[in-house]
């Protein structure tokens, strides 16, 4: 069947992103715990793929997502440490639906950079509500935010909010639908849960929590995913009552393996969980670190009733293949990894293609490091493992000594599209604009050790390897430079500790205390040249005032303690004098 928009009215677009959820934590995929009636009733009714893949861990996925094109080429290849930054030339889905007459929103997690340039009201998204960093509560986030009556960012503006995360960031992409309903609009819902802290509303925790067969972890992230399931309703029947289902492409998906769902004890030496029959989990270079559902209805032009779609499909596909339904002529700037799929989807046909997905989470990409290629069901995994999937799904059998052809031909493809896209590899810098306060983390030093990842870490007080950011000012003169052990908006001074605690309960993490750092001076290395100063118990912060000439730039920054020992500041300000 071709689909020809002309035909139709012009299509609304709603995609729906998970974190951390995979193939397996759908009842619809054969979960029987899991409590996710919604959702499987609406891929009872929709064009379910069941060899769809993305990256294994959430910013390259939502990166290649977004440009379909491979995180190695958009320089998004981990989710921290410098590398989950979208380079600015990118052009983004939202960019492409903008430009042709929709209305664009985007709520939830956006995870591809937190600072001017970067953010999604500047990527394409005319309205956005999100947080920062890769999760809630997370180093870059807004202090003490921890899933409940958090303060998020809207359209970079921070402001208070009520209620849980993920019924926060529903409802908001349901006020942006409603007030859009006479108009075409894109709305991309990337939520971050259900990745950890596993904070979840009792009422939901008490669903499992006499499930044996589920570790006590586990019956937090079932009930995340069941509160999706309920709010996935919720606005499924918003649609409705607006009359713009069926003239609505939705697209339910997740952002890469589950990362809770299925689990190995090993006091018990015994798996929770569900996972499809899959090999691995989140990070994995096997189908169950990359193999997702996408799940797709557009009932006005016949993508609907329950059928599959059984081909080799990615996350890069998504923005060609949606551009084509909705009739936008969409003319890269940049060459793709992904391809219009719109054709195949309605007969279930393959094509003769491949595709590579790899777990990198380091600061320049290796060659062949947990990689996957994909031709059809046959998987080429990190160089020298070969399975089918059609009949070995848990992928034990290594058929490489007995495939040689096969293992050739997916060889090679891989050795040619590793020499085409590192030629597209490059740090992106961060830009420093003389009109802003420009706040960094230390999410994006350049280190090869994972820095603090959430503000748990910030407040245990551990010391962290130091690192540069790349910077690009764009403006010469004089900076004021500020480094923070606590962000701004907690109000704390450099050398405060923190003395409540508030303990953890079976459905919600701990709030821990906050450690004294002993900080005796701070300094600062721009580009070899080092600035000092000394720091007492009165000073809330360190600053450093030096004159900087426009252009890129490394920048170290780093705290001494008393004892000698240095560790990484986890704030940092810079603003233009």
């Amino acid at each position: 069947m071709t689909i020809n928009v002309a035909q139709t009215s012009k299509p609304n677009v709603i995609i729906v992103m998970t974190d951390d959820q995979g193939y397996g934590d759908l009842g619809y995929h054969g979960n029987e715990i899991i409590k996710t009636p919604n959702i499987d009733d609406f891929a009872s009714d929709a064009i379910n793929f069941t060899n769809y893949h993305v990256g294994t861990t959430c910013s390259p996925t939502r990166a290649g997502f977004l440009t379909a094109r491979n995180a190695l080429r958009n320089g998004v290849w981990h989710t921290n440490s410098g590398c989950s930054l979208l380079h600015q030339n990118e052009i983004t889905i939202g960019d492409v639906f903008l430009e042709n007459g929709y209305r664009t929103g985007m709520f939830g997690k956006w995870h591809l950079g937190d600072y001017y340039s970067f953010l999604p009201e500047h990527r394409g998204f005319q309205e956005t509500f999100y947080h920062r960093g890769g999760g809630v509560g997370q180093t870059p986030d807004y202090w003490l935010n921890d899933y409940q009556d958090d303060t998020y960012f809207r359209n970079g503006l921070a402001e208070k909010t009520k209620g849980y995360c993920t019924d926060v960031f529903f409802n908001e992409a349901i006020d942006f639908i409603e007030k859009n309903k006479n108009e075409k609009f894109f709305c991309f819902l990337s939520l971050n849960a259900p990745h950890s802290p596993f904070n979840v509303p009792v009422e939901y925790y008490n669903l499992y929590k006499n499930q044996k067969n589920l570790l006590e972890s586990q019956k937090r992230f079932y009930g995340m995913i069941t509160n999706i399931d309920d709010n996935f309703g919720k606005l499924i029947q918003k649609l409705k009552r607006l009359n713009i289902y069926d003239n609505t492409i939705i697209i339910f998906t997740t952002d890469n393996g589950t990362s809770n769902g299925y689990k190995y004890d090993r006091k018990e030496k015994k798996w929770y969980g569900y996972n499809s029959g899959m090999r691995g989990t989140k990070t994995s270079e096997y189908d169950g670190g990359h193999r997702v559902p996408l799940i797709m209805r557009w009932k006005n032009s016949g993508y609907y009733g329950g059928k599959l779609y059984g081909g080799l499909s990615g996350h890069v596909d998504i923005l060609p293949t949606i551009a084509k339904l909705t009739g936008i002529n969409f003319v890269p700037k940049n060459k793709l990894d992904g391809l219009d799929i719109s054709k195949l989807i309605l007969t279930n046909k393959n094509m003769e293609r491949m595709l590579v997905t790899d777990t990198q989470r380091n600061q320049w990409p290796v060659k062949w490091k947990k990689t996957s290629v994909m031709y059809g069901n046959w998987r080429l995994v990190n160089g020298d493992e070969l399975y089918n999937i059609e009949n070995d799904i848990g992928q034990r059998n290594n058929l490489i000594k007995s495939n040689p052809e096969i293992f050739s031909k997916m060889s090679t493809f891989y050795e040619n599209w590793w020499d085409d896209v590192s030629k597209e590899f490059k740090y992106t810098a961060i830009d420093i604009h003389p009109d802003k306060l420009n706040s960094l983390t230390s999410h994006d030093i350049h280190v090869e050790s994972t820095p603090a990842w959430d503000q748990s870490d910030v407040r245990k007080g551990n010391l962290y390897e130091t690192g540069n950011f790349i910077l690009n000012f764009l403006k010469s003169g004089n900076y004021e430079i500020i480094l923070r052990r606590w962000p701004y908006e907690s109000g704390l001074h450099l050398n405060d500790s923190i003395n409540t605690f508030i303990p953890s309960t079976k459905n919600w993490d701990e709030l821990s205390y906050g450690k004294k750092l002993e900080i005796e001076s701070a300094h600062l290395i721009l580009d070899g040249v080092k600035s000092q100063i000394d720091i007492t118990n009165n000073n809330k912060e360190a600053k450093i005032q030096i004159y900087i000439e426009s252009g890129i730039k490394d920048l170290e920054t780093v705290f001494k303690l008393k004892g000698g020992e240095i560790t990484t500041p986890f704030y940092v300000e810079i603003k233009y004098l």
